[in-house]
């Protein structure tokens, strides 16, 4: 069955999604970007992606096209030999967005070539994805993203530290830090966005537990502090400002911020699928 491959490399995780032309995005994977310096071989990506299609029932001649985001430069011509080698058809290549394929959204970046590619394809798929005329995604990965749509337009954003990074950070710098395991605490209160309850803060009675409900309620108010500021700044009120998560923790932090409107775990995937679909 035709199959497209769609990859995310960043510089935590390679996401990578099989999509089809008629249904969508069927499946998803994870795999850990490789140390900064080295990224592996083009023999090592391929088999990578062959043993996921294998797994996955496709095979590589029904891998129509690959399309790909990437915020690892070097990483990616790793991956034009590994598609060329082990997917490569004639005249097929893998294409990187936003290069090779432009993505239907106004670029209003000052420097249009800097912002990440990650960061426009999120914006871009909310775009699609949602009517709201103000939007900002809040993407939950290495590092903490607010990008801002309104209309056709992406504007640009914040960068904040990541969940993850932070948490590294304290377990680094500080020796008698123990293992921070960032588990929700017990649901209590009104419904979130992802359709449990709101998880209530507590006084954490351990080193342990004081982290967690520090770091997973910390970034909570901060989106929630910076929906408020970012919506008087698009000059909306906060209830016009449509918000979107997305990323590694996506889920966890919905679950305790009323702020976050809706949950797309897989925003840029299907972004990316969807500038596949415009070049047909």
């Amino acid at each position: 069955m035709d199959t497209i491959l769609l990859l995310d490399v960043g510089n935590t995780n390679v996401k990578i999604g099989l999509a089809r032309p008629g249904s969508g995005l069927v499946s998803t994977y994870a795999l850990p970007t490789a140390p900064a310096g080295n990224c592996g071989t083009s023999d090592d990506w391929g088999l990578k992606l062959l043993d996921i299609c294998r797994v996955e029932g496709v095979d590589p001649g029904e891998v129509m096209d690959i399309v790909a985001s990437s915020v690892v430069p070097p990483m990616n011509p790793v991956l034009t030999r590994a598609a060329a080698r082990f997917f490569g058809q004639p005249g097929q290549s893998i294409r990187f967005v936003p290069g090779d394929i432009a993505l239907g959204i106004e670029n209003r970046y000052a420097r249009p070539q800097e912002v990440g590619a990650d960061r426009l394809v999120t914006a871009f798929a909310a775009r699609a994805a949602c009517h709201a005329h103000t939007l900002v995604v809040v993407d939950f990965g290495t590092a903490t993203t607010f990008d801002c749509v309104q209309g056709n337009a992406y504007l640009g954003g914040l960068i904040c530290p990541g969940v993850l990074s932070s948490a590294r950070a304290l377990a680094t710098g500080t020796a008698k830090l123990p293992h921070i395991t960032l588990e929700l605490a017990r649901p209590e209160g009104p419904t979130g966005p992802t359709g449990g309850l709101h998880p209530c803060l507590h006084i954490g009675r351990s080193t342990s537990e004081s982290l967690n409900q520090g770091l997973l309620f910390g970034f909570a108010a901060m989106v929630e502090g910076l929906a408020v500021r970012l919506a008087a700044t698009l000059g909306v009120g906060p209830g016009d400002l449509h918000l979107i998560a997305t990323g590694g923790f996506a889920g966890a932090i919905a679950a305790l911020c009323p702020a976050i409107d809706e949950v797309r775990e897989n925003l840029l995937l299907d972004g990316l699928f969807l500038a596949w679909k415009s070049t047909r």
